[in-house]
Parts: structure tokens; C-alpha cells; sequence
């Protein structure tokens, strides 16, 4: 049986096929800023207003001259006269003289000659149109100043920043209706294999309806792509390399999975080498699971070869897929969501090599708990149920019931 030349760490490999990738994605999009969540945009976005536009209550209380309330407490508190409530929407109807507050709630504007605000709980009625303060507040406290959060014509989103909600909301805030982002990467999906038949169809003894291009292409939505199906290829040479032209010609990325045989892996990765320079980078990963990974790139265009295990392919995918779009299209940086999570029992692993285990995430007082889900080849529902992965590093021998691992989210719901 053939062996993998060298079985690389999935860190370096997939550092070394980074560097490989060229920010290929410059096509530029105009979206409605509500439509570009998950976006990547493709300018620097810079504020045409000062946020807040007008200086803000943070609480609900009293605006105040602060130094009306200089060394008020409990035992010795100031007295100021309530001129009246302000209304929420509109600018103050008058302005505060020495000695004077005004009823305000969050969001509120303050009127002219206030610079703080009083908490509510700061504050009890003594007399009628009076109140006494029994706390003291400093310039500024309780209080959004002009431009606090964003100056006019401050850079508020880079370019290359994939949009979250966070992002919509502030260009809500700011009025930004419309956003320039980068058309979204292509990503051809290829699977393979003579005993590999669509879902539609009844299985024969021997077949296996067609899990991959399904979850794979899944994911590639997720990751911020448009997957384009090819179809299920025989264990043909022809046959692939026709279909890995055309996703080539018409994609920014291609995926294949490949059978689990030596053969069949050695097929895609000779097809994949006759698809343009430099081809195959990497054959092998130091990985459970997913050792039989292809990472290549033809002609600007990354390929990666998943094994044909449903489990194994989405596992790599999940490590190696959202990096590559990103680099594509320009994004720095990829934040893998995760939490630390203590063991349920022992997990065995090999010095040298990064396990992935599929768990369940349980709280318990106050903390998680992480129960792997142990499971035999191409059993995908274990995926399915599982809520992240238990990451093994690569300088462990196993983790320890009791012991605390990284588990990446798999973002569930």
C-alpha cells in the first residue's frame, strides 16, 4: 500500500498552503447594508457623522452641573431644584442654571449647561420640585459625549472585514444604507466514487447515497461561499479530470472527496497535479481524522481532497475551508469560535498528531463539561449531535477525565 510522503502538523500545512493562495476575489458588489451580513467588504467605510451626534444620558436619572454636587453623601447631601423633564426625541426645551436639574432618561440629550448625570438611585424627592443628590458625580459621568464612539470621517470598518451584526448595526446608526463588499467565492464540490449514488435514489446492496457534496456544500454557505454541485464522479481518471476542469474553470475553489482506498487517493492526487502548477503541496496530515487530506493549488485556484469518511470530510473542512475563503478574498485572521470545557472521561491520543473528537457540551454549575461521542466510520448523525470538537494538541499524550480541553463550536441552532 502506498504511504503519505510526509504526514505534516494541520498548522504548518495549512499555514504553508495559505501562502500559496492569492487574494484573487477584487469583483466589487453594491448591497443594502441590511442584505450584507456575513460580507466581505471591499472598501474602507468611513463615517460621515459624529456618534452620538449630541452629548447622551447612559442611565436614567438627573442632569447636572457636576459641581453642584461636589462632596454629596448620604449624611450631607446637595439640594437642586428639578426645572422639569425632558422629553425623549426632542432637543432640551430650556437649559440649566446653577443650582438646577432636569429629569432625563437613557438616550436622552442633555441640555445646555449640564455636563453629568445623576443615577435615579443617586437621588430621593425632599420637597416638592427638589431633590437631594447623595452621591457626588465627576464631569462626564453618565454621559456619551459627541463622537465618543466614532469621529466624522474616522475609519470604522477596514476593508477586508467580514460583516457581523455588530457592523450592520453601527452603519444603521450612522445612516450607511448601501456597502461595497466583495462578490462571494465560487466553490466547486466534487465527490467520488462508484459506490456513491444521489439521495433521490433506492440503494443497492453496496451503494451509499451521496452525503458529501450535501454537507460540504452546507458548509461552504456558512463559510461565506456559493457552492456549485458537480456531481458524483466514478473512480475514473477521465471522468475527474473532466469534471475538475470545468469546476476549475467556473469556481475560485474546488473540494473533492475521494474514496477511503489508497488507489483512489492517489488517483485525485495525480489528477490534481495535471491541473496546473504547483499542484499538490501537501498529501497527508498529521490528524484523527483526516490523515488522507489533499491540499493543492492549481493556477491560483485551491483544491483540497477530503477523505470520503462523511465525519473525517467535514471535520477538515470545518479546519481548512472558512481559512481559504478567506484568504481569497482578502480576509486577515480567522477567530474559530471555542470554550474550555472539562473532560468526562479519558480521551487516548499520539504525541505528535491533532485529534479532533466530536463531544456534547454540558453546564454544570457554572462551568461546561465536554462528553465525547465515540463513533465508527461514516456514522455522520455522531457529527450531528455533537455541539464542538475536543482539540488534542499535537505535544499531548491524551487528556485526563477531570482535565480541561479547547472545544471550536460547531454552531449549532
Amino acid at each position: 500500500m502506498p504511504e503519505f510522503l510526509e504526514l505534516l502538523p494541520p498548522t504548518k500545512a495549512l499555514s504553508y498552503w495559505l501562502d500559496f493562495i492569492p487574494q484573487n476575489i477584487t469583483d466589487v458588489e453594491r448591497l443594502a447594508v441590511v442584505d450584507a451580513a456575513g460580507r466581505v467588504t471591499a472598501r474602507a467605510v468611513i463615517s460621515p457623522e459624529p456618534l452620538p451626534a449630541f452629548p447622551r444620558s447612559s442611565v436614567d436619572g438627573y442632569a447636572v452641573r457636576a459641581a453642584d454636587t461636589f462632596g454629596a453623601s448620604e449624611s450631607l447631601p446637595a439640594y437642586l431644584t428639578v426645572k422639569g423633564e425632558l422629553p425623549m426625541g426632542k432637543a432640551p426645551p430650556f437649559d440649566l442654571q446653577p443650582g438646577e436639574a432636569a429629569l432625563i432618561h437613557t438616550g436622552g440629550m442633555l441640555p445646555a449647561g449640564s455636563n453629568a448625570v445623576v443615577m435615579l438611585e443617586h437621588t430621593q424627592p425632599s420637597r416638592e420640585n427638589e431633590i437631594e443628590v447623595l452621591r457626588a458625580v465627576a464631569e462626564g459621568e453618565n454621559v456619551l459625549k459627541p463622537g465618543e464612539d466614532v469621529q466624522q470621517g474616522e475609519e470604522i470598518i477596514p476593508a477586508g472585514v467580514r460583516l457581523r451584526p455588530a457592523e450592520i448595526g453601527g452603519l444603521m446608526a450612522l445612516g450607511i444604507l448601501e456597502i461595497e463588499v466583495l462578490r462571494r467565492p465560487r466553490v466547486g464540490v466534487l465527490s467520488t466514487g462508484d459506490e456513491v449514488v444521489p439521495p433521490q435514489v433506492a440503494v443497492l446492496p453496496g451503494q451509499v447515497r451521496d452525503i458529501n457534496s450535501y454537507s460540504l456544500s452546507a458548509l461552504v454557505e456558512q463559510a461565506g461561499g456559493i457552492a456549485e454541485r458537480y456531481g458524483i464522479f466514478p473512480d475514473q481518471a477521465e471522468a475527474l479530470e473532466a469534471g475538475l476542469r470545468k469546476a476549475l474553470n467556473e469556481c475560485d475553489a474546488v473540494i473533492i472527496t475521494a474514496g477511503s482506498s489508497a488507489s483512489t487517493r492517489d488517483l485525485t492526487a495525480e489528477v490534481i497535479n495535471g491541473m496546473g502548477k504547483p499542484g499538490v503541496l501537501v498529501h497527508g496530515l498529521n490528524i484523527r481524522p483526516g490523515k488522507p487530506t489533499i491540499l493543492a493549488v492549481c493556477d491560483g485556484k485551491p483544491v483540497i481532497g477530503l477523505p470520503g469518511n462523511p465525519v473525517s470530510a467535514l471535520v477538515i473542512a470545518y479546519l481548512f475551508v472558512q481559512p481559504a475563503l478567506n484568504r481569497l478574498g482578502g480576509v486577515s485572521g480567522l477567530i474559530r469560535p471555542a470554550v474550555r470545557a472539562k473532560l468526562t472521561v479519558n480521551l487516548p491520543s499520539q504525541a505528535g498528531r491533532e485529534d479532533y473528537y466530536p463531544a456534547r457540551l454540558i453546564q454544570q454549575e457554572g462551568q461546561w463539561l465536554a462528553e465525547p461521542i465515540f463513533y465508527k466510520s461514516n456514522l455522520i448523525f455522531s457529527l450531528s449531535r455533537a455541539d464542538g470538537l475536543i482539540h488534542i494538541p499535537e505535544n499531548a499524550t491524551g487528556l485526563g477525565v477531570g482535565e480541561e480541553a479547547e472545544v471550536f463550536l460547531l454552531g449549532k441552532g
